[in-house]
């Protein structure tokens, strides 16, 4: 049987989240990210892309680019909300589904043609969506997830495209390289050296010489450009570690304010892994300096999720790790190698009365906030937080604001 996957994509999800809930930001030039000068673009609506601003951008370069834009610091509660509306419109009407992020999602709608027909069905589906939430959708349809979502970003804006089967290759040949998944800026300027500029060319190429120039990565360009993709659609994805950063407005050197933030951070995170039943075993500390040096340190430890083991095994790593004494940029935390499993009791060190505390600390916490119960080393450091269960089978909400 022949296969059919849908993409759908919320067209500017987060410029259009602010206009469906202020309706004077329509067909106004509007930047959604941090509004410092380190801020992030993290959308920006059609009117900025005339001047040619883009996504991923620092926003003291998009406010130079197109000034009299509009810009607005972002809510990520308030995207997670819509995107969840749009997500149990689809889980209603469709049997099998990913969700890739927060404005993203495939469908398998293999077989369907039998009963009703798999465009006709995503047309009705994508109508519903605008018509109950009010938000712009494109949708690709085709054999497999790539050609469908290269299909989607041509349909854009609020549009919608199918590409028949056995016509992959023919739709993708006219288009611009970096049109495929996975070629990015660097492996697009190494085609462009070698003349490259359409799929076509890469189509026509032999696959050991594209192997050759971009190696392993090479052999995925080459099937994805022949329309080739056999990726199935995953209705969940276990997550595999969990991390927080954070970007300074300004550099700083204030060892105390770092270790605040850092405390912060690691509590937050081990509440995370008992909030999704987890473990970790190997931690990491990252610091970026002023000068744009990145350095990272790894432990491996024992499985747990307990806040006093993990602060000062962290802080540890922190003061091992900086050691230049430079102005510092960006320090982040990651937890990996994670475990499912509840917090183990250690015979030595623990007693009943710190787990007792673990749990009404969280018990409070998940109804009132993350932030709701705090160490007083942590009070210092504000923004570090979470909307929802980051093991909850749902992508995690991406935000260029989240500065601290």
């Amino acid at each position: 049987m022949a296969k059919t996957v849908l993409h759908l994509d919320l067209d500017t999800f987060y410029v259009s989240v602010e206009r469906l809930i202020d309706t004077r930001l329509q067909h106004r030039p509007l930047l959604v990210g941090g509004t410092s000068d380190r801020g992030v673009v993290a959308a920006c609506s059609y009117e900025t892309r005339a001047f040619g601003v883009h996504s991923g951008m620092s926003m003291k370069l998009a406010k130079q680019l197109c000034p009299e834009a509009t810009i607005i610091r972002g809510d990520a509660s308030t995207y997670t909300k819509y995107s969840n509306d749009v997500t149990d419109i689809i889980r209603k009407d469709v049997p099998l589904f990913e969700k890739s992020s927060i404005d993203e999602f495939y469908a398998d709608l293999t077989g369907m043609d039998r009963f009703f027909g798999c465009y006709k069905y995503s047309s009705e589906l994508r109508k519903k969506i605008i018509r109950e939430t009010g938000l712009p959708i494109s949708f690709g349809l085709s054999a497999n997830k790539i050609v469908s979502k290269v299909a989607t970003n041509e349909a854009k804006p609020n549009n919608q495209l199918k590409i028949d089967s056995g016509f992959e290759k023919e739709f993708l040949a006219p288009l611009s390289v970096k049109k495929i998944p996975m070629v990015g800026d660097k492996t697009y300027q190494t085609l462009r050296n070698l003349g490259v500029r359409h799929v076509k060319t890469i189509q026509e190429m032999p696959l050991e010489m594209i192997q050759k120039v971009l190696g392993a990565n090479g052999t995925t360009i080459w099937h994805r450009a022949q329309g080739i993709d056999n990726t199935p659609v995953i209705p969940y994805s276990e997550r595999k570690s969990i991390s927080t950063e954070r970007t300074f407005d300004r550099d700083t050197i204030d060892v105390d304010r770092l270790s605040a933030i850092l405390i912060a951070m690691t509590e937050n995170l081990a509440f995370q892994l008992r909030r999704g039943d987890k473990l970790t075993s190997c931690i990491s500390v990252k610091i970026r300096y002023s000068d744009f040096n990145t350095y990272t340190k790894q432990l491996k430890i024992p499985y747990t999720s307990a806040d006093h083991i993990l602060i000062p095994k962290i802080k540890d790593l922190f003061k091992k790790l900086y050691n230049r004494r430079l102005l510092v940029r960006l320090i982040g935390i990651r937890f990996s190698h994670l475990a499912g499993g509840n917090y183990q009791i250690n015979l030595f060190d623990d007693n009943e009365e710190i787990l007792s505390l673990y749990n009404a600390m969280d018990t409070i916490r998940i109804r009132y906030g993350d932030r709701s119960v705090l160490r007083a080393a942590s009070l210092g450091a504000r923004t570090i937080g979470r909307m929802t269960n980051p093991f909850n089978g749902e992508p995690p909400v991406v935000l260029a604001h989240r500065k601290q």
